[in-house]
Protein backbone atom coordinates (compact mmCIF):
# COMPACT_ATOMS: atom_id res chain seq x y z
CA UNK A 1 0.00 0.00 0.00
CA UNK A 2 1.56 3.40 -0.75
CA UNK A 3 2.23 6.02 1.83
CA UNK A 4 0.04 8.92 2.52
CA UNK A 5 1.60 12.34 1.95
CA UNK A 6 -0.45 15.38 3.46
CA UNK A 7 0.82 18.31 0.77
CA UNK A 8 -0.70 21.22 2.83
CA UNK A 9 2.07 23.54 2.23
CA UNK A 10 4.85 24.65 -0.77
CA UNK A 11 7.81 24.02 1.80
CA UNK A 12 6.48 20.34 2.36
CA UNK A 13 6.93 19.34 -1.50
CA UNK A 14 10.01 21.30 -1.48
CA UNK A 15 11.63 18.98 1.28
CA UNK A 16 9.46 16.03 -0.11
CA UNK A 17 12.08 16.32 -3.29
CA UNK A 18 14.72 18.49 -1.95
CA UNK A 19 14.02 21.23 -3.82
CA UNK A 20 15.14 24.88 -3.26
CA UNK A 21 12.77 27.10 -0.92
CA UNK A 22 10.83 29.37 -2.73
CA UNK A 23 7.52 32.01 -2.04
CA UNK A 24 5.65 30.55 1.31
CA UNK A 25 2.55 30.60 -0.70
CA UNK A 26 3.21 29.82 -4.76
CA UNK A 27 6.14 27.60 -6.11
CA UNK A 28 6.91 27.08 -10.23
CA UNK A 29 8.28 23.67 -10.07
CA UNK A 30 11.17 22.09 -12.23
CA UNK A 31 11.25 18.67 -10.86
CA UNK A 32 14.73 18.09 -13.29
CA UNK A 33 16.22 20.58 -9.95
CA UNK A 34 15.26 17.78 -7.50
CA UNK A 35 17.31 15.70 -5.41
CA UNK A 36 15.46 13.31 -4.08
CA UNK A 37 13.01 10.70 -5.77
CA UNK A 38 9.69 10.34 -5.49
CA UNK A 39 7.43 6.95 -6.28
CA UNK A 40 4.71 5.16 -4.87
CA UNK A 41 3.07 7.84 -2.67
CA UNK A 42 -0.53 8.73 -2.46
CA UNK A 43 -0.79 12.85 -2.32
CA UNK A 44 -3.41 13.90 -0.59
CA UNK A 45 -3.52 17.67 -1.79
CA UNK A 46 -4.30 20.61 0.40
CA UNK A 47 -2.83 23.07 -2.61
CA UNK A 48 -3.89 23.88 -5.91
CA UNK A 49 -1.11 22.21 -8.67
CA UNK A 50 -0.78 22.06 -12.55
CA UNK A 51 2.06 19.68 -13.85
CA UNK A 52 3.43 19.70 -17.33
CA UNK A 53 5.19 16.57 -18.09
CA UNK A 54 7.67 15.90 -20.74
CA UNK A 55 8.71 11.94 -21.23
CA UNK A 56 8.38 10.17 -18.04
CA UNK A 57 6.84 7.38 -18.06
CA UNK A 58 4.25 7.48 -15.06
CA UNK A 59 1.07 6.66 -14.26
CA UNK A 60 -1.64 8.71 -12.12
CA UNK A 61 -4.38 7.28 -9.84
CA UNK A 62 -7.68 9.44 -9.27
CA UNK A 63 -10.40 7.56 -7.36
CA UNK A 64 -10.54 4.02 -9.22
CA UNK A 65 -9.20 4.64 -12.37
CA UNK A 66 -5.35 4.52 -13.50
CA UNK A 67 -4.68 7.02 -16.61
CA UNK A 68 -1.36 7.26 -18.36
CA UNK A 69 0.56 10.80 -17.91
CA UNK A 70 0.87 11.25 -21.18
CA UNK A 71 3.98 13.41 -23.15
CA UNK A 72 2.99 17.42 -23.45
CA UNK A 73 -0.20 17.08 -21.11
CA UNK A 74 -0.93 18.97 -18.58
CA UNK A 75 -2.93 17.48 -15.31
CA UNK A 76 -4.73 19.43 -12.79
CA UNK A 77 -5.84 18.99 -9.08
CA UNK A 78 -7.21 20.79 -6.05
CA UNK A 79 -7.01 21.18 -2.58
CA UNK A 80 -9.33 17.76 -1.45
CA UNK A 81 -8.49 15.76 -3.82
CA UNK A 82 -6.42 12.16 -3.09
CA UNK A 83 -3.91 11.25 -6.40
CA UNK A 84 -1.64 8.25 -6.17
CA UNK A 85 1.62 8.20 -8.55
CA UNK A 86 3.46 5.14 -9.99
CA UNK A 87 6.51 5.38 -11.87
CA UNK A 88 7.19 2.51 -14.02
CA UNK A 89 11.06 3.44 -12.63
CA UNK A 90 11.88 5.07 -9.96
CA UNK A 91 13.69 8.58 -11.13
CA UNK A 92 15.68 10.86 -9.12
CA UNK A 93 14.72 14.19 -11.52
CA UNK A 94 11.82 13.40 -13.42
CA UNK A 95 11.34 16.28 -16.29
CA UNK A 96 8.28 17.69 -15.61
CA UNK A 97 7.26 21.46 -14.39
CA UNK A 98 4.39 22.74 -12.82
CA UNK A 99 3.16 25.23 -10.37
CA UNK A 100 1.50 24.73 -6.73
CA UNK A 101 -0.18 27.47 -5.15
CA UNK A 102 -1.64 27.81 -1.78
CA UNK A 103 -5.28 28.76 -1.18
CA UNK A 104 -4.59 31.47 0.75
CA UNK A 105 -2.27 32.95 -1.70
CA UNK A 106 -5.37 34.55 -3.75
CA UNK A 107 -7.62 35.23 -0.58
CA UNK A 108 -9.33 38.88 -1.12
CA UNK A 109 -8.46 38.76 -4.97
CA UNK A 110 -10.37 38.27 -8.04
CA UNK A 111 -8.94 34.92 -8.65
CA UNK A 112 -10.75 33.89 -5.14
CA UNK A 113 -14.07 35.05 -7.12
CA UNK A 114 -13.40 32.81 -10.25
CA UNK A 115 -11.42 29.73 -9.26
CA UNK A 116 -14.58 27.66 -9.17
CA UNK A 117 -15.02 28.18 -12.49
CA UNK A 118 -12.26 26.10 -13.35
CA UNK A 119 -13.97 23.11 -13.73
CA UNK A 120 -10.82 21.46 -15.12
CA UNK A 121 -9.64 21.02 -11.14
CA UNK A 122 -12.33 18.45 -11.07
CA UNK A 123 -11.41 16.33 -14.08
CA UNK A 124 -9.69 13.09 -13.71
CA UNK A 125 -8.48 9.86 -15.61
CA UNK A 126 -8.28 10.27 -19.50
CA UNK A 127 -9.01 13.67 -18.97
CA UNK A 128 -5.68 15.60 -19.12
CA UNK A 129 -4.95 18.54 -21.51
CA UNK A 130 -2.96 17.68 -24.40
CA UNK A 131 -1.62 20.89 -25.84
CA UNK A 132 0.30 21.63 -28.98
CA UNK A 133 3.12 23.34 -29.39
CA UNK A 134 1.99 27.08 -29.42
CA UNK A 135 0.10 25.96 -26.32
CA UNK A 136 2.66 24.74 -24.66
CA UNK A 137 5.06 27.99 -25.28
CA UNK A 138 2.44 29.96 -23.68
CA UNK A 139 1.82 27.44 -20.96
CA UNK A 140 5.87 27.91 -20.24
CA UNK A 141 5.75 31.66 -20.60
CA UNK A 142 2.89 31.97 -17.73
CA UNK A 143 5.19 30.18 -15.71
CA UNK A 144 7.71 32.20 -16.28
CA UNK A 145 6.17 35.05 -15.36
CA UNK A 146 4.67 33.39 -12.19
CA UNK A 147 7.84 32.80 -11.21
CA UNK A 148 9.97 36.31 -11.86
CA UNK A 149 7.19 37.92 -9.51
CA UNK A 150 7.65 35.04 -6.73
CA UNK A 151 11.14 35.98 -6.58
CA UNK A 152 10.36 39.94 -6.14
CA UNK A 153 10.50 40.84 -2.86
CA UNK A 154 7.35 40.51 -0.99
CA UNK A 155 5.62 43.68 -1.07
CA UNK A 156 1.69 44.96 -0.60
CA UNK A 157 1.26 44.12 -4.23
CA UNK A 158 2.80 40.66 -4.64
CA UNK A 159 -0.40 39.05 -3.72
CA UNK A 160 -2.41 40.63 -6.66
CA UNK A 161 -0.02 40.15 -9.28
CA UNK A 162 0.62 36.74 -7.87
CA UNK A 163 -2.72 35.68 -8.20
CA UNK A 164 -3.45 37.97 -11.60
CA UNK A 165 -0.75 35.83 -13.73
CA UNK A 166 -1.40 32.53 -12.23
CA UNK A 167 -5.37 33.75 -13.30
CA UNK A 168 -4.03 34.36 -16.71
CA UNK A 169 -2.71 30.92 -16.89
CA UNK A 170 -5.76 29.41 -16.07
CA UNK A 171 -7.62 31.45 -18.65
CA UNK A 172 -5.17 30.09 -20.88
CA UNK A 173 -5.96 26.35 -19.76
CA UNK A 174 -9.92 26.91 -20.13
CA UNK A 175 -9.29 28.00 -23.82
CA UNK A 176 -7.20 25.11 -24.83
CA UNK A 177 -9.84 23.00 -22.88
CA UNK A 178 -12.38 24.78 -25.52
CA UNK A 179 -10.21 23.83 -28.08
CA UNK A 180 -9.77 20.01 -26.86
CA UNK A 181 -13.41 19.26 -26.73
CA UNK A 182 -13.79 20.53 -30.18
CA UNK A 183 -10.60 18.82 -31.67
CA UNK A 184 -12.16 15.56 -29.82
CA UNK A 185 -16.10 16.41 -31.35
CA UNK A 186 -16.13 12.42 -33.04
CA UNK A 187 -15.32 10.82 -29.58
CA UNK A 188 -17.28 13.00 -27.46
CA UNK A 189 -20.36 12.40 -30.01
CA UNK A 190 -19.64 8.85 -28.85
CA UNK A 191 -20.05 10.02 -24.93
CA UNK A 192 -23.56 11.84 -25.94
CA UNK A 193 -24.88 8.50 -27.71
CA UNK A 194 -24.09 6.54 -24.70
CA UNK A 195 -25.15 9.60 -22.19
CA UNK A 196 -28.62 9.16 -24.05
CA UNK A 197 -28.89 5.62 -24.32
CA UNK A 198 -27.87 5.20 -20.23
CA UNK A 199 -30.83 8.22 -19.75
CA UNK A 200 -33.31 5.57 -21.89
CA UNK A 201 -32.43 2.83 -20.00
CA UNK A 202 -32.87 3.73 -16.82
CA UNK A 203 -36.51 4.60 -17.64
CA UNK A 204 -37.18 1.89 -19.98
CA UNK A 205 -39.62 0.29 -17.60
CA UNK A 206 -42.29 1.11 -15.39
CA UNK A 207 -40.17 -0.31 -11.86
CA UNK A 208 -40.04 1.64 -9.05
CA UNK A 209 -36.89 4.05 -8.87
CA UNK A 210 -34.77 4.07 -6.13
CA UNK A 211 -34.23 7.93 -6.50
CA UNK A 212 -33.68 10.32 -9.84
CA UNK A 213 -30.25 9.47 -11.61
CA UNK A 214 -27.53 11.77 -10.80
CA UNK A 215 -25.02 13.46 -12.95
CA UNK A 216 -22.22 11.62 -11.39
CA UNK A 217 -24.61 8.54 -11.98
CA UNK A 218 -24.26 8.79 -15.46
CA UNK A 219 -20.37 10.08 -15.48
CA UNK A 220 -19.72 6.91 -14.22
CA UNK A 221 -21.18 4.85 -16.37
CA UNK A 222 -18.79 6.41 -18.90
CA UNK A 223 -15.90 6.40 -16.93
CA UNK A 224 -15.41 10.42 -16.80
CA UNK A 225 -15.45 12.40 -13.92
CA UNK A 226 -18.91 14.28 -13.55
CA UNK A 227 -16.90 17.75 -14.00
CA UNK A 228 -15.38 16.67 -17.48
CA UNK A 229 -18.64 14.70 -18.42
CA UNK A 230 -20.95 17.69 -17.69
CA UNK A 231 -18.40 20.14 -19.72
CA UNK A 232 -18.56 17.66 -22.22
CA UNK A 233 -22.23 17.14 -22.62
CA UNK A 234 -22.94 20.63 -22.28
CA UNK A 235 -20.33 21.66 -24.96
CA UNK A 236 -21.84 19.21 -27.58
CA UNK A 237 -25.24 19.64 -26.87
CA UNK A 238 -25.80 23.08 -25.72
CA UNK A 239 -27.49 21.85 -22.40
CA UNK A 240 -26.61 20.99 -18.98
CA UNK A 241 -26.65 16.89 -18.65
CA UNK A 242 -29.10 17.93 -15.46
CA UNK A 243 -31.47 19.43 -17.38
CA UNK A 244 -31.24 16.53 -20.24
CA UNK A 245 -32.32 14.01 -17.32
CA UNK A 246 -35.07 16.50 -16.32
CA UNK A 247 -36.02 16.36 -20.18
CA UNK A 248 -36.68 12.96 -20.30
CA UNK A 249 -37.77 12.36 -16.98
CA UNK A 250 -40.69 14.56 -17.91
CA UNK A 251 -41.16 12.98 -21.33
CA UNK A 252 -41.66 9.70 -19.54
CA UNK A 253 -43.89 11.10 -17.02
CA UNK A 254 -45.90 12.65 -20.28
CA UNK A 255 -46.26 9.31 -22.00
CA UNK A 256 -47.42 7.74 -18.21
CA UNK A 257 -49.77 10.41 -17.28
CA UNK A 258 -51.25 9.46 -20.74
CA UNK A 259 -51.59 5.94 -20.92
CA UNK A 260 -52.32 4.92 -17.63
CA UNK A 261 -54.97 6.17 -14.70
CA UNK A 262 -52.20 6.29 -11.95
CA UNK A 263 -52.59 8.65 -9.17
CA UNK A 264 -50.15 11.37 -10.06
CA UNK A 265 -48.08 10.93 -6.47
CA UNK A 266 -47.66 7.29 -7.51
CA UNK A 267 -46.42 8.08 -10.83
CA UNK A 268 -43.75 10.38 -9.00
CA UNK A 269 -42.81 7.69 -6.52
CA UNK A 270 -42.22 5.66 -9.39
CA UNK A 271 -40.03 7.99 -11.32
CA UNK A 272 -37.24 8.13 -8.56
CA UNK A 273 -38.89 11.68 -6.59
CA UNK A 274 -39.24 11.25 -2.91
CA UNK A 275 -41.56 13.92 -2.16
CA UNK A 276 -44.60 14.31 -4.86
CA UNK A 277 -44.63 18.48 -5.08
CA UNK A 278 -41.10 18.26 -6.13
CA UNK A 279 -42.11 16.12 -9.10
CA UNK A 280 -45.06 18.38 -9.76
CA UNK A 281 -42.78 21.39 -9.10
CA UNK A 282 -40.15 20.26 -11.77
CA UNK A 283 -43.58 19.26 -14.34
CA UNK A 284 -44.43 22.68 -14.11
CA UNK A 285 -41.43 24.18 -14.83
CA UNK A 286 -40.75 22.44 -17.90
CA UNK A 287 -44.32 22.31 -19.53
CA UNK A 288 -46.37 25.25 -17.83
CA UNK A 289 -49.00 22.77 -17.03
CA UNK A 290 -49.50 20.85 -13.41
CA UNK A 291 -49.22 16.55 -14.13
CA UNK A 292 -53.22 16.84 -13.56
CA UNK A 293 -53.65 19.82 -15.88
CA UNK A 294 -51.59 17.66 -18.51
CA UNK A 295 -53.44 14.64 -18.00
CA UNK A 296 -57.03 16.36 -18.44
CA UNK A 297 -55.82 18.68 -21.60
CA UNK A 298 -53.73 15.53 -23.27
CA UNK A 299 -57.25 13.41 -22.78
CA UNK A 300 -59.37 16.43 -24.33
CA UNK A 301 -57.76 16.66 -27.28
CA UNK A 302 -57.56 12.26 -27.91
CA UNK A 303 -61.37 12.83 -27.44
CA UNK A 304 -61.72 15.60 -30.04
CA UNK A 305 -59.71 13.99 -32.31
CA UNK A 306 -62.27 10.60 -32.00
CA UNK A 307 -64.99 12.80 -32.58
Amino acid sequence: MNRIFHLDSIDAYNKLYGLAPQHPLVSVIDLKQATKAVNHLCFHYGLYALFLKNGVQCTLKYGRHNYDYQEGTVVSFAPGQVVEVEMAQTEMAPDVLGLLFHPDLIFGTPLAEKISSFGFFDYSQMEALHLSEEERAKFLDCLQKIKEEAAHPVDRHSATLLSANIQVLLEYLHRFYDRQFITRHKVNSEVVRLFEQELKSYYNNDSPKSGIPSVAYFANRVNLSPGYFGDLIRKETGSAPKDLIAQHLVSVAKHRLAVSDLDVSLIAYDLGFEYPAHFSRMFRRLTGQSPRQYRTSFRRIDLNDIR
